[in-house]
């Protein structure tokens, strides 16, 4: 017997919740998912608040993963403590609230769901993912270990899931907003995408308005804040199909929803 766990990718603006919360249930029924994670960090384009999280769990997430700017909307930091189904990266300073994972009861058993954060272009003294990865898989065994590896660089993602392949079931990157096309299974058993692409605004640059971003390259000494681009969305994603004996992969598939 196999399951599907599906894994969303970085939810952006009220516009990509708004998809989400439209789409997410039907495709979660029509695909016979049994467990969802959705990253959520960029629900305010950043950070997310309190009731936006609320509203990805109504969507019909069952666990909600951060990232860079897990505190970037302060009055989520009691939320993180509060609510044992939202995860920010593990690896970050041990001084910071809510923790980086948890074993889950799921329908087909205990799961084990990670949140790690990447090193490489990422300013923000955290701790080695590898070696905290090693640790948690270590002291929390389950069957089905799910890994969220929020991270810049393609090379450090994919050495993550090549480090763990055979320990975990999944890995899957977030962060760069971009459906990567390696979706695939390793050797060992651990399937992985490279970046699952993001939930939102498709007429973008990452989300943003095109002249938002455009502007910066061109050197505008102005700072704007960042706003979604109108328009049509999009939700982007994988399907990982787990034997549920072994808790290894058995296929992956990159999904996209549009309007």
């Amino acid at each position: 017997m196999s399951v599907n766990i599906l894994a969303i990718g970085d939810v952006f603006g009220e516009n990509g919740l708004e998809f989400l919360s439209k789409k997410l249930r039907a495709f979660k029924k029509l695909k016979n998912i049994a467990f969802t994670v959705v990253n959520g960090e960029n629900a305010s384009v950043v950070g997310l608040t309190p009731a936006q999280a609320d509203a990805i769990f109504d969507a019909g997430a069952d666990v909600i993963t951060l990232g860079n700017h897990t505190f970037s909307r302060q009055n989520i930091i009691p939320y993180l403590d509060d609510n044992r189904y939202i995860l920010r990266p593990d690896n970050l300073s041990p001084l910071s609230s809510g923790t980086g994972h948890r074993v889950y009861d799921a329908p087909f058993g205990e799961v084990l769901v990670i949140n790690l954060i990447g090193r490489v272009g990422m300013d923000l003294q955290s701790d080695n993912p590898f070696f905290r990865a090693d640790k948690l898989i270590k002291e929390n065994p389950a069957r089905v270990v799910l890994v969220d590896f929020h991270a810049e660089a393609t090379s450090e993602k994919a050495a993550m899931a090549w480090y763990l392949d055979g320990r975990a079931s999944a890995v899957w990157g977030t962060h760069t907003h971009v459906q990567t096309s390696d979706a695939t299974v390793l050797p060992n058993g651990t399937g992985f995408i490279t970046d699952l692409g993001m939930t939102g605004p498709a007429l973008s640059i990452l989300g943003v308005k095109p002249e938002q971003s455009i502007s910066r390259f061109l050197g505008e000494p102005r700072r704007q804040q960042y706003m979604p681009a109108p328009g049509s969305c999009k939700m982007e994603g994988a399907i990982f199909e787990i034997d549920e004996k072994t808790g290894r992969c058995l296929s992956v598939e990159a999904i996209r929803i549009t309007e």
